[in-house]
């Protein structure tokens, strides 16, 4: 359940991912981060007033630490990705978005199969092929591309560590509590940046698509965490960038070079080890 329920939100966060990055050519990659965590937040309170739930005041704390992380994430990710050193920062991100919750999971007594383990250490190399972008031009700005990657993939890690804590009995809340304050983050750290988060164009609304794959993405990651291991869920919901990679082949006819192909063929690999653990 835990390897089903992973999986489904590495598909809905790549759907949404692949969704967002259409509508930020037009609308801007910061309005359109915001209003998907807005529209996300809208989408879960929906939610919220049909299920209920008895969040404490512990859960909230988890929620809103995972919100800002989130948010920080959010944040350099695009810095990175707006300066054009997409083939350093995807995939630095994507890698550390797996080792916070490993470390936090195994910290907290999870041990998992050797052949887990097998598809834990398979998946990193997976992650970095897949997200990776072939270098074309001189590598310019490696070092900064490699920082952003670096506070992008500890923001995401601590978002997925810090939602494992909450419980199933806190109900919905506590996730739109999550997106909502990742909204804030994101307005906060682009004011301190510079950059333009208003959205100021009807492409800035693809967003809500966006949001509300990604809330669905967290919600399905939060209870596969309380089905089995932390390190688990958090190793196969890391491998959305696949799904990214192969709808934009599929739908935009982009070109899979050979390291992506090879990324591919590793995180069906880690898949099948972790599901046979």
């Amino acid at each position: 359940m835990t390897v089903l329920l992973s999986l489904l939100a590495a598909a809905s966060y790549g759907l949404g991912d692949f969704n967002g990055g259409l509508f930020s050519r037009r609308g801007g990659a910061w309005a359109v981060s915001l209003v998907a965590q807005l529209g996300g937040t809208t989408m879960v309170l929906v939610v919220v007033a049909f299920t209920g739930g008895s969040p404490t005041a512990a859960d909230l704390g988890w929620a809103v630490a995972g919100g800002v992380a989130n948010g920080f994430g959010t944040a350099f990710l695009y810095r990175g990705l707006a300066s054009g050193r997409m083939g350093v920062v995807a995939p630095v991100s994507g890698v550390g978005a797996v080792v916070v919750p490993v470390l936090v999971g195994t910290l907290a007594g999870e041990r998992p199969g050797g052949l887990v383990w097998l598809g834990v250490l398979l998946a990193l190399p997976a992650i970095w092929l897949v997200s990776r972008e072939p270098v074309t031009g001189p590598t310019v700005g490696v070092g900064s591309g490699l920082l952003d990657g670096v506070l992008a993939g500890l923001g995401f890690g601590t978002l997925f560590a810090a939602l494992a804590q909450i419980p199933g009995s806190a109900g919905w809340f506590p996730l739109a509590l999550n997106q909502l304050v990742a909204g804030f983050a994101i307005i906060g750290i682009a004011t301190v940046l510079r950059a333009s988060w208003v959205p100021t164009n009807r492409y800035a609304l693809g967003g809500l698509l966006s949001g509300a794959l990604g809330a669905l993405a967290t919600g399905l990651f939060q209870v596969a965490t309380r089905h089995g291991y932390l390190a688990v869920a958090a190793v196969i919901t890391s491998l959305y960038p696949a799904v990214t990679v192969l709808l934009a082949a599929t739908v935009l006819r982009e070109h899979v070079h050979r390291a992506q192909a090879v990324g591919l063929a590793l995180c069906a690999g880690c898949i099948v080890l972790v599901a046979a653990g």
